[in-house]
């Protein structure tokens, strides 16, 4: 079966599946609205099957507010907490739209118009949770398959360069994503190389035709963002023989991480290109939100805080916390809190960088380390106001002029507080990875800040601790 028949009968299934549940969830909501006497006991409500019109009415603005959302078009990958906000967006809108539309369609039928309203809450409810659930499942039976082979794109990726790598790991990592990845093409000049991370180098650029039809390729990534746009384009025509989709890893992310917006000097327009979106008012939110968060985490995880102290005061000798230096926000510098992982004197011979299986761990430090417990008492520098929940992970300070000199625009990521966890350490990025690759990342966070973001990362960031599928201690490169 191809992969397109296979994305066709997903949409139609989910289509279907919304169908289904939408009209459960609206028989649902008229049977609590029975149960329950709330918001006031009923004393007469018609059977549920003259409601059978303004059921079909729901069900239709539902399913038409997500089609025209683009709902039923189905991603590679897609966050939950993302696919919560549309459809939360999707039932909701369509809900308001149900209830016009009853209002204007069935004036004149006194049983609808005395619907109980109260079931339009419950039903908007009901309809959320289940459309959630369903996709869910949905999804499950979609990796599955995935996993087994079925439903996959055949892919090249063009490019040997750390870019390259790092999609390369993230494609190995993530088999839902429906790629089947065939091999990789080698850049001008890296002729030499034969495999990376295991996949083969199959030739150069001059061989994507043949290799297109002789592998049935469906796909080719280009992964060359510093060969500029007149290679990557040299590329791109290599692959217009075959029926392949192309994409293109942006070059663009190295100076811009926005969406460009028109502004106004006396009358004359400019191009906006760069701006952080957290400033102004909105710290205030964001600093409300750091303080109530860390406080609502001491104070819960206070016994499990109490408990890893003890625990490692009796498994080596020394304090429990590691306080070191870090720069913050605009480059001042501050003391950071965490549990002790490593012996007392790990840092005798100078400062190192943290690696897997590093033999200055304890043993109890190298399980903190895979749970990221140790990073707990960061909600003290939180609470004070050192550290934000969530922003780009501080560094020490000689780290920081060695990064400052080798890559672009790394300073850019102190204009915002340094956090427990960031949008580039949920992507994988943390512990020995590309630093440049971290600053892309934590740069697009500054720029496209929301509280929205912030209360994904942090739901993210939780699912994987439980997950317990961070691969963030592997190195990239």
């Amino acid at each position: 079966m191809t992969t397109q028949k296979t994305r066709t009968i997903y949409t139609i299934s989910l289509f279907f599946s919304d169908i289904l549940l939408t009209a459960v969830a609206f028989i649902l909501a008229y049977q609590l609205r029975v149960l329950i006497p709330w918001p006031d006991p009923l004393t007469n409500i018609a059977p549920l099957l003259r409601y059978s019109r303004l059921m079909l009415v729901h069900i239709f603005s539902v399913l038409a507010v997500l089609f025209f959302s683009g709902q039923y078009y189905i991603p590679r990958a897609v966050s939950r907490i993302d696919q919560l906000y549309r459809i939360i967006s999707g039932v909701t809108l369509g809900t308001l739209v149900a209830v016009a539309l009853t209002s204007i369609l069935f004036k004149n039928d006194p049983v609808i118009m005395d619907f109980p309203r109260g079931m339009i809450l419950y039903d908007g409810v009901l309809a959320i949770f289940l459309l959630m659930t369903g996709r869910g499942m949905q999804t499950m039976v979609r990796n599955a398959l995935r996993k087994r082979g079925l439903g996959t794109d055949r892919l090249l990726v063009v490019g040997t360069n750390d870019t390259a790598r790092i999609i390369l790991q993230r494609i190995l990592w993530s088999p839902q994503l429906g790629y089947d990845l065939v091999g990789v093409i080698a850049e001008d000049g890296e002729t030499a190389v034969k495999e990376i991370l295991g996949i083969p180098v199959l030739g150069i650029p001059e061989d994507l035709p043949s290799l297109i039809e002789a592998h049935q390729i469906a796909e080719v990534l280009i992964a060359m963002p510093e060969r500029g746009h007149r290679e990557t384009i040299r590329v791109i025509s290599y692959c217009e023989r075959g029926r392949v989709s192309v994409k293109v890893f942006p070059d663009i992310f190295q100076f811009v991480t926005s969406e460009a917006t028109i502004d106004d000097l006396g009358g004359l327009p400019l191009l906006s290109v760069r701006d952080f979106a957290l400033r102004g008012y909105l710290l205030i939110f964001k600093r409300l939100m750091d303080l109530f968060g860390a406080a609502f985490g001491l104070i819960f995880l206070s016994p499990l805080m109490l408990l890893v102290a003890i625990a490692i005061k009796i498994e080596s000798p020394g304090p429990a916390f590691f306080i070191q230096e870090r720069m913050g926000l605009d480059g001042k510098p501050f003391l950071m809190i965490k549990f002790r992982s490593m012996r007392k004197d790990a840092e005798k011979d100078g400062p190192g960088w943290t690696k897997d299986n590093d033999p200055r761990q304890t043993r109890l430090g190298t399980l903190l380390r895979k749970v990221e417990i140790d990073e707990l008492p960061n909600l003290i520098n939180v609470f004070l106001g050192e550290m934000s929940l969530v922003g780009p992970r501080p560094e020490q300070a000689h780290y920081v002029e060695q990064f400052r000199r080798n890559v672009p625009h790394y300073m850019d990521r102190h204009k915002e507080k340094g956090g427990m966890t960031g949008w580039a350490q949920v992507n994988g990025l943390r512990g020995d990875t590309s630093i440049a690759e971290r600053t892309k990342y934590d740069l697009w966070y500054s720029e496209n800040w929301s509280m929205l973001l912030d209360i994904k990362i942090i739901l993210r960031t939780i699912w994987q601790i439980f997950e317990r599928k961070n691969k963030s201690t592997t190195p990239v490169i």
